[in-house]
């Protein structure tokens, strides 16, 4: 039996060494890294420190860093704008957050609810967020189908540009019907975001709206000193997510502390951190995601990084960059109290407003 054993293991040498196994392994054709990513961009209007903090954590990454104050939708800084105000790219699993809130709103879950995934492994809504779990969120999908799914996208700002009179801005895209099966169908778009473009403005406005308590503001950005001393905040429409933000906070939070966000961490600490990551890629080209906000005493900030490039861009990646400015921030002294503008005063426009 012995010698029997030890001949087939060698006629499986033998075979494996006629025929080897063959890995795949994606080939990307865009570089992760750029100069001059800075070049062009108007910053006039923009906080310094903020700026600078973002120029600085961004290093030497291709990409883009867009931070917004949630309770004005005032960009204070964005970096790399021509990357920033493009037609976007794949949202990859930040595309997670719009479909979480549809299936909460439609009472399909709570966070504490269990899904099943398969034989005897269920998954609740924070879990889910926190690890980033793809059949999670297609079960989801299929359970909305692709209508409510597509209302839901459209009500949180995806298809239709985000901000008020930004020059050069670009729309991205919502597909208006289901992608075909053979791509995976309404649940590849609700886990990776198949099919769908975002751009950094389009997610940083729905972030800004869940830090906020579910004001969806067009996004502004000031040019020039007298854009800021006349800035008044313009409302695209009012959300009914006020309820659901604490059913989604915990995930987003467990992303950071234990999940796929949390290299933040090595770098920032000190201020409660909530984001959601995303990775994927298309064409040659990996993309690495991060929205977040900084929930402080004295305020929220949010954070979009985006970036593009090859094996070494991933959403982890991105975290880890926003950790470093949320550092750069917190050593400057951004997290002190000063005067904020209050919500209520803002200039209320409705869905179809010129922009």
């Amino acid at each position: 039996m012995r010698r029997l054993a030890r001949s087939r293991r060698a006629v499986t040498s033998r075979t494996s060494s006629l025929h080897p196994r063959h890995r795949y392994y994606e080939r990307f054709y865009t570089s992760s890294f750029a100069q001059d990513v800075t070049e062009g961009d108007i910053a006039t209007g923009e906080d310094p420190i903020v700026r600078d903090a973002a120029i600085d954590a961004l290093g030497g990454m291709n990409g883009t860093v867009v931070a917004i104050e949630p309770t004005s939708g005032r960009i204070l800084a964005m970096v790399n704008q021509k990357l920033a105000l493009s037609s976007g790219a794949q949202p990859c699993s930040t595309i997670k957050l719009s479909v979480a809130l549809a299936a909460l709103n439609e009472g399909i879950i709570t966070k504490e609810t269990e899904v099943r995934l398969g034989g005897r492994y269920h998954m609740n809504l924070t879990m889910a967020l926190a690890h980033s779990n793809n059949a999670y969120f297609e079960a989801l999908g299929r359970q909305l189908g692709f209508e409510k799914v597509s209302y839901y996208a459209h009500q949180y700002g995806l298809g239709e540009l985000a901000g008020y009179g930004i020059p050069g801005e670009q729309l991205g895209i919502y597909p208006n019907e289901e992608i075909p099966s053979k791509l995976g169908g309404v649940g590849k778009m609700c886990s990776f975001g198949e099919g769908v473009s975002v751009t950094p403005l389009q997610l940083g406005a729905l972030v800004s709206a869940i830090a906020n308590g579910g004001t969806l503001y067009y996004l502004q950005h000031p040019t020039a000193p007298e854009d800021i001393a006349n800035f008044q905040p313009v409302v695209k429409r009012r959300l009914d997510i006020a309820p659901l933000i604490p059913e989604i906070s915990d995930g987003m939070q467990g992303a950071v502390q234990f999940g796929t966000a949390r290299r933040l961490r090595a770098n920032f600490n000190e201020e409660e951190v909530l984001g959601k990551t995303g990775t994927c890629s298309h064409a040659g080209t990996r993309f690495g995601w991060f929205a977040s906000y900084a929930k402080t005493d004295v305020g929220h900030i949010v954070v979009v990084v985006f970036l593009e490039g090859g094996r070494p861009t991933f959403g982890p990646k991105a975290a880890e960059i926003a950790g470093r400015m949320y550092r750069n921030l917190y050593d400057h002294n951004f997290f002190v109290a000063k005067p904020t503008l209050p919500a209520d005063t803002a200039t209320i426009n409705r869905l179809g407003t010129p922009q």
